[in-house]
């Protein structure tokens, strides 16, 4: 495994980390002997980046516990981030970064995580109604009480990174990247400015991405795929054929077409770290491998030919995200 450092306030991590979200929740029924297992299996690949957040839980903690369970023996040798500011206990997972809300979040996940800090502490989404300099100077106080290591946003926009940035530093932006969504490019001029490292999420295009998607009827109905625009009729049969292609110039390279679309990422700027997830300990080891695969510019130049702008289909069903300011 090869190693990246996100921002310039000194955070090291795997090239390659992981998401925990789908453990408990949006990919259909779940597996927690499985995602343990997956966790486990990539600490031995030298993965040491694990993302989870308050909001997997559905307001239990249930996402943060597995993943702190999972970590135990060796929690010293990994980077723990989750997150505040969803409040998933409401009926409509309200937005709420509330200076008094971050702290009793903080409290939780320390608790939830089974650690004396959290590594890095990101924003999960911007709170239009708390201003970010006060999500900010709360997450400096976490810091200066060593609760917390590093600053992270996610979702969030230019004007919302600058001002928060000036309070506290951030490390690293959390934002969806991969092949199929290339929004957050927008934005690279900004961290580049700053020196913030960017975590992305979904690298593999929820699955896409991989020898395994199928059309969206064809998932159990709690799967997020049984309704995402990328999987519906008209964008499902586009997106399958650049894939189709990218697999092509996979199997011409000896690798998996999840290895090609996490390569790219990883050529896109030595600031970026993919966190893909899943509850399968083959797969992490293919993922992890990724890592270890190098790109020559006529391979990029075939990529941006089959895919020079993303995927077919909408990031949201709802076309609601993202909002960035």
């Amino acid at each position: 495994m090869r190693y990246r450092t996100l921002g310039n306030q000194g955070l090291e991590v795997s090239a390659v980390g992981y998401g925990a979200m789908g453990l408990t929740m949006a990919y259909g029924p779940t597996d927690e002997q499985a995602g343990v297992a997956a966790i486990q299996r990539a600490h031995d690949l030298g993965v040491t980046f694990f993302d989870t957040a308050e909001a997997y839980g559905m307001g239990t903690g249930s996402n943060e516990i597995l993943l702190g369970q999972a970590v135990k023996a060796f929690r010293d040798e990994v980077v723990l981030s989750t997150k505040f500011g969803i409040d998933m206990t409401s009926s409509s997972g309200a937005l709420d970064s509330r200076p008094d809300t971050i702290r009793k979040v903080a409290d939780n996940s320390l608790r939830y995580l089974g650690t004396d800090r959290i590594d890095v502490f990101f924003q999960h989404r911007v709170d239009p109604d708390v201003p970010i300099e006060d999500v900010a100077g709360a997450v400096k106080e976490l810091i200066d009480a060593g609760k917390v290591k590093y600053f992270g946003l996610s979702e969030a926009g230019p004007q919302t990174i600058r001002r928060a940035h000036a309070v506290q530093p951030v490390s690293v932006l959390q934002t969806e990247y991969s092949l199929f969504s290339r929004e957050v490019e927008e934005l690279f001029p900004v961290l580049d400015e700053l020196g913030i490292g960017l975590a992305a999420y979904s690298p593999l295009g929820r699955g896409f991405l991989t020898d395994s998607a199928k059309p969206a009827g064809e998932y159990d109905p709690t799967d997020y795929r049984h309704h995402d625009p990328r999987w519906l009729p008209g964008n499902f049969e586009k997106n399958v054929e650049a894939v189709s292609r990218l697999g092509e110039l996979a199997k011409a390279k000896g690798i998996a077409v999840s290895q090609l679309a996490l390569a790219w990422l990883l050529a896109q700027g030595e600031h970026i770290v993919p966190i893909p997830g899943t509850r399968s300990a083959a797969r992490i080891e293919e993922n992890a491998k990724a890592a270890d695969v190098t790109l020559t510019e006529a391979d990029l130049a075939q990529i941006r030919e089959i895919l020079p702008h993303g995927g077919f289909g909408a990031r949201y069903a709802d076309q609601s995200m993202p909002t960035w300011i």
